[in-house]
């Protein structure tokens, strides 16, 4: 699978075209940790273009700044903007059907956006959302739940810290849009680095996303 190098106004990555033209497009960001070139990002990304979608895999602003280190709380909106452009430029190559993805904290500013900006894309798909930090369950990360209106795909690891399946099932009913909950079994935050089967997640994507789903 190949893919080029991608730079616009506020973005930066790498872009999967697919075969022929598509109106299906995938924006898809990092955790706090990493960056657009995480394995888990590569293998999804891939996954997607073969499936149709052009994919942009991008670094979030705070990443653009500096290589290592995790995000700043007051960066956080400047990140979620960083997303917006993203999302347009995605728009600019053509296609008019995007999903927005993130894993762990790019989820998490993923879903923010879309509570707030509900036109912006057709849905969400989140790899290991971070519901609540590691040993503190009643710190929830839901507050902007019933204001997403778009459908949702979450992936989640069956041992990972940040939430289990069962709880994130729990937290989604919040959620007045359609939502489907992938588990892993056996996987943490990480989603074993992308070694898992994504036939299941694009199949809940292009279902959750589909025209006749509008």
């Amino acid at each position: 699978m190949t893919f080029e190098p991608f730079a616009a106004d506020g973005v930066c990555g790498y872009l999967h075209r697919a075969v022929g033209k598509t109106e299906r497009g995938l924006v898809l960001t990092h955790g706090a940790g990493g960056n657009c070139t995480m394995p888990l990002l590569v293998a999804s990304a891939n996954a997607f273009s073969d499936a149709g979608f052009d994919v942009l895999r991008c670094d979030l602003p705070f990443r653009q700044r500096r290589p290592k280190g995790p995000p700043s709380p007051s960066g956080a909106a400047a990140d979620r903007d960083g997303l917006r452009l993203a999302v347009e430029a995605m728009r600019g190559l053509g296609p008019r059907r995007i999903v927005l993805g993130g894993q762990s904290y790019g989820g998490r500013q993923a879903t923010m956006l879309a509570a707030d900006r509900p036109d912006l894309v057709l849905g969400l798909l989140l790899f290991s959302y971070p519901l609540h930090p590691p040993g503190k369950p009643e710190r929830l990360r839901t507050e902007h739940f019933p204001r997403l209106r778009v459908p949702c795909v979450f992936v989640q690891g069956g041992n990972d810290p940040f939430g289990t399946p069962a709880e994130l099932a729990e937290a989604i009913r919040l959620i007045p849009a359609l939502t489907e909950l992938i588990p892993v079994d056996g996987a943490g935050h990480d989603l074993k680095r992308g070694r898992i089967d994504l036939a299941p997640v694009v199949a809940a994507v292009e279902r959750r996303t589909s025209p006749t789903s509008d």
